[in-house]
Protein backbone atom coordinates (compact mmCIF):
# COMPACT_ATOMS: atom_id res chain seq x y z
CA UNK A 1 0.00 0.00 0.00
CA UNK A 2 1.44 3.54 -1.41
CA UNK A 3 0.97 6.60 1.38
CA UNK A 4 -1.17 9.47 0.34
CA UNK A 5 2.46 11.29 0.96
CA UNK A 6 4.16 9.40 -1.27
CA UNK A 7 1.71 9.83 -3.96
CA UNK A 8 1.96 13.44 -3.36
CA UNK A 9 5.05 14.30 -2.80
CA UNK A 10 6.42 16.97 -5.32
CA UNK A 11 9.73 14.96 -5.76
CA UNK A 12 13.35 15.74 -4.89
CA UNK A 13 15.58 18.40 -6.81
CA UNK A 14 18.74 16.30 -6.64
CA UNK A 15 19.02 12.34 -7.37
CA UNK A 16 20.74 11.87 -3.88
CA UNK A 17 17.79 13.30 -2.00
CA UNK A 18 15.35 10.85 -3.46
CA UNK A 19 14.14 8.97 -0.03
CA UNK A 20 15.70 5.18 -0.42
CA UNK A 21 11.42 3.99 0.26
CA UNK A 22 10.54 5.99 -2.42
CA UNK A 23 13.78 4.92 -4.92
CA UNK A 24 12.46 1.14 -3.85
CA UNK A 25 8.69 1.42 -4.86
CA UNK A 26 10.13 3.29 -8.28
CA UNK A 27 12.46 0.43 -9.12
CA UNK A 28 9.31 -1.98 -7.92
CA UNK A 29 7.40 -0.28 -10.61
CA UNK A 30 4.63 0.54 -8.04
CA UNK A 31 4.68 4.09 -8.37
CA UNK A 32 4.99 7.04 -11.38
CA UNK A 33 8.08 9.87 -11.37
CA UNK A 34 6.81 12.73 -10.43
CA UNK A 35 9.66 15.21 -12.16
CA UNK A 36 12.54 14.68 -14.43
CA UNK A 37 14.87 13.69 -11.22
CA UNK A 38 13.17 10.77 -10.41
CA UNK A 39 12.59 9.82 -14.22
CA UNK A 40 16.85 9.92 -14.45
CA UNK A 41 17.32 7.68 -11.43
CA UNK A 42 15.17 4.97 -11.85
CA UNK A 43 17.19 1.86 -12.32
CA UNK A 44 16.23 0.21 -15.82
CA UNK A 45 17.68 -3.23 -14.91
CA UNK A 46 16.12 -3.45 -11.68
CA UNK A 47 12.80 -2.53 -12.83
CA UNK A 48 13.01 -5.43 -15.65
CA UNK A 49 13.94 -7.54 -13.08
CA UNK A 50 11.33 -6.45 -10.79
CA UNK A 51 8.12 -6.30 -13.18
CA UNK A 52 9.24 -8.77 -16.44
CA UNK A 53 8.41 -11.75 -14.12
CA UNK A 54 4.91 -10.70 -12.99
CA UNK A 55 3.60 -9.88 -16.01
CA UNK A 56 5.13 -13.10 -18.52
CA UNK A 57 8.07 -11.46 -20.14
CA UNK A 58 10.74 -13.41 -17.44
CA UNK A 59 12.42 -15.15 -20.56
CA UNK A 60 13.46 -11.48 -21.87
CA UNK A 61 15.74 -10.07 -18.80
CA UNK A 62 18.46 -11.93 -19.40
CA UNK A 63 19.08 -10.34 -22.94
CA UNK A 64 17.64 -7.06 -22.32
CA UNK A 65 19.86 -6.73 -19.03
CA UNK A 66 23.25 -8.40 -21.05
CA UNK A 67 22.50 -5.21 -23.61
CA UNK A 68 22.45 -2.56 -21.12
CA UNK A 69 25.22 -4.33 -19.49
CA UNK A 70 27.47 -3.74 -22.72
CA UNK A 71 26.27 0.01 -22.78
CA UNK A 72 29.49 2.32 -22.13
CA UNK A 73 27.65 5.79 -21.51
CA UNK A 74 23.86 5.11 -21.46
CA UNK A 75 21.48 7.61 -20.64
CA UNK A 76 17.71 7.20 -19.44
CA UNK A 77 16.27 7.85 -23.12
CA UNK A 78 19.29 5.38 -24.76
CA UNK A 79 18.58 2.72 -22.43
CA UNK A 80 14.31 2.88 -23.30
CA UNK A 81 15.29 2.73 -26.58
CA UNK A 82 17.66 -0.24 -26.49
CA UNK A 83 14.97 -1.83 -23.95
CA UNK A 84 12.27 -1.48 -26.35
CA UNK A 85 13.63 -2.49 -29.48
CA UNK A 86 15.19 -5.94 -27.57
CA UNK A 87 11.53 -5.79 -25.91
CA UNK A 88 9.86 -5.81 -29.68
CA UNK A 89 12.01 -8.38 -30.78
CA UNK A 90 11.32 -10.63 -28.14
CA UNK A 91 7.31 -9.73 -28.34
CA UNK A 92 7.85 -10.43 -32.27
CA UNK A 93 9.20 -14.26 -31.96
CA UNK A 94 6.74 -15.01 -29.11
CA UNK A 95 3.86 -13.58 -30.95
CA UNK A 96 2.79 -11.47 -27.66
CA UNK A 97 3.22 -7.74 -28.67
CA UNK A 98 -0.50 -7.01 -28.59
CA UNK A 99 -0.71 -8.41 -25.04
CA UNK A 100 2.53 -6.60 -24.07
CA UNK A 101 1.54 -3.45 -25.24
CA UNK A 102 -2.08 -3.85 -23.43
CA UNK A 103 -0.29 -4.60 -20.10
CA UNK A 104 2.60 -1.99 -20.34
CA UNK A 105 0.03 1.01 -21.61
CA UNK A 106 -1.92 0.82 -18.77
CA UNK A 107 0.81 0.02 -16.01
CA UNK A 108 1.97 2.00 -13.11
CA UNK A 109 4.99 2.73 -14.31
CA UNK A 110 5.89 5.64 -16.39
CA UNK A 111 8.83 4.15 -17.56
CA UNK A 112 7.18 0.58 -18.76
CA UNK A 113 4.92 2.89 -20.55
CA UNK A 114 7.49 4.61 -22.10
CA UNK A 115 8.98 1.12 -23.58
CA UNK A 116 5.24 0.72 -25.18
CA UNK A 117 6.41 3.21 -27.67
CA UNK A 118 8.81 1.23 -29.31
CA UNK A 119 6.79 -2.07 -29.63
CA UNK A 120 4.40 0.09 -31.84
CA UNK A 121 6.84 2.30 -33.65
CA UNK A 122 8.88 -0.57 -35.23
CA UNK A 123 5.99 -2.86 -35.91
CA UNK A 124 6.56 -3.83 -39.34
CA UNK A 125 3.42 -5.25 -39.90
CA UNK A 126 1.97 -1.99 -38.98
CA UNK A 127 1.69 1.29 -41.62
CA UNK A 128 2.21 4.85 -40.39
CA UNK A 129 -1.82 5.40 -40.13
CA UNK A 130 -2.26 2.28 -37.33
CA UNK A 131 1.24 3.43 -35.84
CA UNK A 132 -0.34 6.66 -35.04
CA UNK A 133 -3.91 5.81 -34.15
CA UNK A 134 -2.70 3.53 -31.83
CA UNK A 135 -0.16 5.32 -30.18
CA UNK A 136 -2.58 8.44 -29.47
CA UNK A 137 -3.60 6.95 -25.77
CA UNK A 138 0.80 7.69 -24.87
CA UNK A 139 0.88 10.48 -27.01
CA UNK A 140 -1.96 11.80 -24.31
CA UNK A 141 -0.54 10.07 -21.88
CA UNK A 142 -0.83 12.40 -18.61
CA UNK A 143 3.46 11.79 -17.76
CA UNK A 144 5.72 13.94 -19.45
CA UNK A 145 8.26 11.43 -20.48
CA UNK A 146 5.80 9.22 -21.88
CA UNK A 147 4.73 11.86 -24.29
CA UNK A 148 8.84 12.73 -25.29
CA UNK A 149 9.48 9.88 -25.79
CA UNK A 150 6.39 8.28 -27.95
CA UNK A 151 7.39 10.92 -30.18
CA UNK A 152 10.73 10.66 -30.35
CA UNK A 153 9.87 6.67 -31.39
CA UNK A 154 7.69 7.66 -33.66
CA UNK A 155 9.74 10.36 -35.56
CA UNK A 156 11.49 8.20 -37.91
CA UNK A 157 8.22 6.32 -39.36
CA UNK A 158 6.87 9.81 -39.81
CA UNK A 159 9.80 10.97 -41.60
CA UNK A 160 9.53 7.72 -43.83
CA UNK A 161 5.87 8.36 -44.59
CA UNK A 162 6.25 12.58 -44.53
CA UNK A 163 3.33 13.84 -47.08
CA UNK A 164 1.08 11.02 -45.18
CA UNK A 165 1.54 12.06 -41.48
CA UNK A 166 1.34 15.54 -42.22
CA UNK A 167 -2.38 14.70 -43.65
CA UNK A 168 -3.18 12.23 -40.83
CA UNK A 169 -1.76 14.80 -38.06
CA UNK A 170 -3.76 17.93 -39.90
CA UNK A 171 -6.63 16.35 -38.41
CA UNK A 172 -5.22 15.93 -34.93
CA UNK A 173 -4.75 20.02 -34.69
CA UNK A 174 -8.78 20.30 -33.74
CA UNK A 175 -8.39 17.64 -30.85
CA UNK A 176 -9.91 18.42 -27.35
CA UNK A 177 -6.73 17.18 -26.07
CA UNK A 178 -3.49 19.56 -25.69
CA UNK A 179 -1.01 16.30 -25.79
CA UNK A 180 -2.30 15.41 -29.16
CA UNK A 181 -2.07 18.70 -30.81
CA UNK A 182 0.93 19.73 -29.53
CA UNK A 183 2.14 16.30 -31.05
CA UNK A 184 1.75 17.19 -34.19
CA UNK A 185 4.47 20.04 -34.52
CA UNK A 186 6.68 18.54 -31.98
CA UNK A 187 7.26 15.16 -33.61
CA UNK A 188 8.06 16.80 -36.96
CA UNK A 189 9.98 19.16 -35.65
CA UNK A 190 12.61 20.22 -38.89
CA UNK A 191 15.92 20.34 -36.30
CA UNK A 192 14.38 18.73 -33.01
CA UNK A 193 16.27 18.25 -29.91
CA UNK A 194 18.06 14.73 -29.16
CA UNK A 195 17.01 13.85 -32.69
CA UNK A 196 17.90 13.54 -36.33
CA UNK A 197 16.94 16.64 -38.07
CA UNK A 198 14.23 16.08 -41.24
CA UNK A 199 15.90 17.21 -44.17
CA UNK A 200 12.65 17.58 -46.09
CA UNK A 201 11.23 19.56 -43.98
CA UNK A 202 14.50 22.15 -43.44
CA UNK A 203 14.51 22.51 -46.91
CA UNK A 204 10.62 22.87 -47.58
CA UNK A 205 8.82 23.88 -44.13
CA UNK A 206 5.58 24.74 -46.40
CA UNK A 207 4.57 21.17 -46.61
CA UNK A 208 3.42 21.67 -42.87
CA UNK A 209 1.35 24.86 -43.35
CA UNK A 210 -1.87 22.77 -42.94
CA UNK A 211 -1.32 22.38 -39.18
CA UNK A 212 0.75 25.06 -38.85
CA UNK A 213 -1.82 27.39 -39.41
CA UNK A 214 -4.46 25.22 -37.61
CA UNK A 215 -2.51 26.49 -34.74
CA UNK A 216 -1.70 29.64 -35.22
CA UNK A 217 -3.72 30.63 -32.16
CA UNK A 218 -3.67 27.91 -30.15
CA UNK A 219 -5.15 28.45 -26.61
CA UNK A 220 -2.70 26.31 -24.85
CA UNK A 221 0.69 27.29 -23.97
CA UNK A 222 2.46 23.98 -24.52
CA UNK A 223 1.13 23.96 -28.02
CA UNK A 224 1.82 27.48 -28.83
CA UNK A 225 5.36 26.96 -27.29
CA UNK A 226 6.02 23.59 -29.63
CA UNK A 227 4.63 26.14 -32.98
CA UNK A 228 6.99 28.49 -31.88
CA UNK A 229 9.74 26.08 -31.82
CA UNK A 230 8.58 24.28 -35.17
CA UNK A 231 9.29 27.85 -36.79
CA UNK A 232 12.31 28.99 -34.63
CA UNK A 233 13.79 25.60 -36.33
CA UNK A 234 12.30 26.49 -39.84
CA UNK A 235 13.95 30.04 -39.60
CA UNK A 236 17.87 28.30 -39.66
CA UNK A 237 17.18 27.21 -42.92
CA UNK A 238 14.16 29.04 -44.41
CA UNK A 239 13.89 32.40 -42.66
CA UNK A 240 12.47 34.03 -45.54
CA UNK A 241 9.65 31.62 -45.17
CA UNK A 242 9.19 31.94 -41.42
CA UNK A 243 9.15 35.55 -41.60
CA UNK A 244 6.44 36.00 -44.49
CA UNK A 245 4.23 33.40 -42.19
CA UNK A 246 4.58 35.69 -39.36
CA UNK A 247 4.27 38.88 -41.07
CA UNK A 248 0.90 37.09 -42.47
CA UNK A 249 -0.68 35.60 -39.16
CA UNK A 250 0.39 38.69 -37.18
CA UNK A 251 -2.16 40.44 -40.12
CA UNK A 252 -4.83 37.92 -40.08
CA UNK A 253 -4.97 36.93 -36.28
CA UNK A 254 -4.03 39.81 -34.32
CA UNK A 255 -4.58 37.70 -30.93
CA UNK A 256 -2.22 37.58 -27.91
CA UNK A 257 -2.10 34.03 -28.69
CA UNK A 258 -0.63 34.53 -31.81
CA UNK A 259 1.73 36.92 -30.78
CA UNK A 260 3.44 34.66 -28.58
CA UNK A 261 4.07 32.01 -31.02
CA UNK A 262 5.53 34.73 -33.50
CA UNK A 263 8.01 36.23 -30.91
CA UNK A 264 9.23 32.36 -30.04
CA UNK A 265 9.14 31.66 -33.89
CA UNK A 266 11.31 34.79 -34.63
CA UNK A 267 14.31 34.50 -31.81
CA UNK A 268 16.83 33.22 -33.91
CA UNK A 269 16.22 35.86 -36.40
CA UNK A 270 15.79 38.71 -34.08
CA UNK A 271 18.86 38.11 -32.77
Amino acid sequence: MVSEEIKNRKGAKKAQDIPDNVLKLLNEGKIPTVNLTEWLAINQVKLIQNTFQKIGLEKSIDTITKAIELQKKPSTMSLIKLIGLHLYEYCKQSKTITSTISLLSNHESDTLRCYVTYLIALDSDLNISEKLNQSRKLIADKHFGVREIVWMALRPEIEKNLTESIKILSRWTSDSDENIRRFTTESTRPRGVWCKHIEELKENPEQMLPILEELKSDQSKYVQDSVGNWLNDASKSRPEFVIKLCKKWKSESPTAETEKIIKRALRTIMK
